[in-house]
C-alpha cells in the first residue's frame, strides 16, 4: 500500500511534469513564433516576449515544485499573479480595440487556470505535509 510521503511525492511529481512540459511547450510556441512562423492571427510583441520568458519561469517552477512543495507553491503563486496582470492588461487591450487578438485573451486564460490549478495542488500538498509531520 502507498503511504502519504509516496502519493506526496506522486503528486509533486505530477505537478512538476505538468509545469514542465508547459514551459516546454510555452517555449517552443513563444520561439518559433519569434523565428517567423505565421500564427494566423495579430501577435502582440511584448505579450510574446513575456510569454517566452515565463516558459523558462514555467521550467524553473516545475523543478521547484519537484523538490519541495512548499517552494513550488510560492513559484506557482508569483506566476499566477503575473500571468492574472497580464491576463488583465490583454482583455483591457482587447477591449479597447488594440492590436490584440482574441486567441491571446484565450492562451492568457488557459495559462492562468493552469497555474491555479498547480498552486492549488501545491497548498494542498503542502498544508498535508504540514499535519502530517
Amino acid at each position: 500500500m502507498i503511504g502519504w510521503k509516496e502519493n506526496r511525492s506522486l503528486g509533486q511529481l505530477l505537478v512538476a511534469v505538468v509545469a514542465l512540459v508547459f514551459g516546454l511547450v510555452t517555449l517552443w510556441a513563444g520561439g518559433t513564433v519569434l523565428a517567423g512562423r505565421d500564427t494566423g492571427y495579430v501577435v502582440y510583441q511584448p505579450l510574446l516576449l513575456f510569454n517566452t520568458v515565463m516558459g523558462v519561469a514555467y521550467l524553473a517552477a516545475g523543478v521547484i515544485a519537484w523538490r519541495r512543495a512548499l517552494w513550488g507553491r510560492h513559484a506557482a503563486a508569483v506566476i499566477l499573479v503575473l500571468n492574472v496582470l497580464v491576463l488583465g492588461g490583454v482583455i483591457y487591450l482587447y477591449r479597447t480595440g488594440a492590436e490584440v487578438a482574441v486567441d491571446s485573451v484565450r492562451a492568457m486564460s488557459l495559462r492562468s487556470i493552469v497555474w491555479l490549478m498547480l498552486l492549488l495542488a501545491l497548498a494542498w500538498m503542502s498544508r498535508t505535509r504540514r499535519d502530517a509531520a
